[in-house]
């Protein structure tokens, strides 16, 4: 496993493989990794003959400065987990934020068709730019054939999609299903900053959600929308931030539902002060 912590010395690195046809995907991290991000790499692998996986804790993506500083770090437990998914076909690129952000700290300013202003959008304003903007810098110095990115994120996958589609950015984008944990809850990073009681009470989480598409096929939108507010209303350890049903395209929060189109349930829950989001498909 090869690590670099410079985008030049990467590139040309990367620019050898090339020269030999070999494929390369892309896992974007922003480190403390987890069986999730183990999977994505496994996706890679199956489709690329290298993988590399950044780890870098993008500033530009958080609208809250206490996410940033209290966001948990260990490299070394990151390489030695990657080495256990493969020694030979990873290469790591951990930068500064310098080496990423040359001309100082700050986003670029992108148009999403409108996806940017809708549900995450709504409560972290700024976000999808820091992301957009340091996915654009990592497209362009690895020149990936593919990316990978875990539904977790949906908002962020149909975004990365768009940029790379506005961009005309050569990626592939795809998206890999939510990797859980036995008892339901979506693995997450933040996932180690819970008390072992919120992460007891977590996955209530995907049993809300799994309930919820059941009901979807007899309720309304806003039947359903009231009764997972009450499902939280009463909870010790958790606290809902937004629950909606969105367009699965558009991501435009639904009145009514049509046969035409497709829909997903998004949720965003605060156990303390980690904040936890998650989704599922209705139909």
């Amino acid at each position: 496993m090869t690590v670099f912590k410079d985008k030049t010395n990467l590139s040309n690195f990367i620019l050898k493989l090339k020269q030999r046809d070999t494929s390369i995907g892309l896992v974007p991290t922003m480190g403390a990794l987890h069986d999730g991000h183990a999977s994505l790499i496994r996706e890679g692998l199956k489709e690329n003959d290298v993988v590399v996986v950044s780890i870098f804790v993008n500033p530009t993506q958080f609208n809250r400065s206490e996410d940033l500083t209290n966001y948990p770090r260990n490299f070394e437990k990151d390489l030695e987990f990657l080495a256990n998914v493969s020694e030979d076909h990873i290469i790591v690129y951990a930068p500064s934020v310098d080496d990423i952000y040359e001309e100082g700290v700050d986003s670029e300013c992108f148009d999403f068709d409108g996806l940017e202003h809708e549900m995450e959008g709504k409560f972290r304003p700024g976000h999808f730019d820091g992301v957009g903007t340091i996915i654009k810098k990592l497209f362009n110095i690895i020149k990936p054939k593919s990316a990978y990115f875990g539904k977790k994120d949906y908002q962020q996958l149909l975004i990365i999609k768009k940029l790379a589609e506005k961009e005309q950015l050569d990626v592939a984008v795809k998206g890999c299903d939510i990797y859980r944990d036995k008892n339901g809850l979506a693995m997450s990073s933040r996932n180690e900053r819970l008390t072992p009681l919120q992460l007891k009470a977590a996955p209530f989480i995907y049993e809300t959600l799994k309930t919820a598409k059941i009901k979807f096929g007899t309720k309304s939108a806003m039947q359903l929308t009231q009764w997972v507010k009450a499902q939280f209303k009463h909870n010790d350890f958790l606290k809902l931030e937004y629950f909606l049903i969105a367009n699965a395209k558009t991501l435009k929060t639904i009145e009514r539902k049509s046969t035409k189109n497709k829909y997903r349930a998004f949720i965003a829950v605060y156990a303390g002060e980690v904040r936890l989001i998650d989704n599922i498909a209705l139909n």
